[in-house]
């Protein structure tokens, strides 16, 4: 992950904006919203404020997930965008890199959701009392031990991906709550790797391999519907490559590679 000096997450990059609106593409690392027990921790609503004035966080993404966020800059235009969203009428996709292979090309994971009842911070599976959950995924490309998804959320539950890919038995690769491992090392993924005696191997990537790729919306004012794509994150975008380059008996099934 590239970090600025004094190890702090690096800047948004600003996907979109208007009068009403404010589209970024998050760094992995960065908080959506002031962290509850250490609210000076660097965040992005504090970000844009400083740079704005009075920002609305339309939805959030977790801290480890990189990706596209929709903000508001009026009362007005955070109405109407929470409105879609409740309505259901805002498509999110994400790009997801899991464990294992999938036996079927795509599905639907339909699946109620509520918060642990053992784990503070955490979510899991309620068949009984949990809130609706779905989550459509769809395979874009295969290696050995790991496949790339594309997953559409249907609603928007907290951590819904991360819980409905592990109780589908393909947890993220990288997941330090829901998942089997906190990073992915090249040698884990390069046969012929030399390990150096003098300097430890440094992960590819450390943090969720879940990325918020796209989101399609309702422009508040003008009513046109909104396309946008937030870019891979660096360390993403590297494990993919290893992955592509060394990872055996890899198969491309669909879409453009990122």
């Amino acid at each position: 992950m590239s970090r600025k000096p004094g190890n702090l997450p690096a800047s948004p990059d600003i996907l979109f904006e208007d009068d009403d609106l404010l589209v970024v593409n998050k760094p992995p690392g960065l908080l959506v919203i002031p962290d509850r027990y250490d609210p000076a921790l660097p965040n992005l609503r504090a970000m844009m404020q400083d740079r704005y004035g009075r920002i609305f966080i339309v939805h959030r993404l977790d801290r480890g997930t990189s990706g596209i966020v929709l903000m508001a800059k009026t009362p007005e235009a955070h109405r109407s965008l929470s409105l879609q969203f409740e309505n259901r009428s805002v498509r999110k996709r994400y790009l997801a890199l899991v464990e294992g292979r999938m036996e079927q090309r795509e599905g639907m994971i339909e699946l109620p959701l509520s918060p642990s009842r053992r784990k503070q911070g955490m979510m899991e599976v309620d068949r009984k009392n949990g809130k609706e959950a779905l989550t459509a995924w769809a395979v874009q490309e295969e290696f050995a031990g790991f496949t790339l998804l594309e997953v559409e959320l249907l609603t928007g539950r907290q951590h819904q991906v991360r819980v409905h890919l592990k109780a589908l038995g393909h947890p993220l690769a990288v997941d330090r709550l829901y998942g089997n491992r906190q990073a992915i090392y090249l040698s884990e993924i390069k046969r012929t790797y030399k390990r150096s005696k003098d300097h430890p191997e440094q992960p590819l990537i450390a943090r969720e391999t879940l990325h918020a790729k796209r989101l399609e919306f309702t422009h508040p004012q003008s009513e046109e519907r909104m396309y946008l794509e937030a870019p891979l994150a660096k360390d993403f975008h590297v494990v993919i490559r290893a992955l592509r380059k060394y990872g055996k008996n890899q198969v491309k099934v669909r879409g453009n590679r990122l």
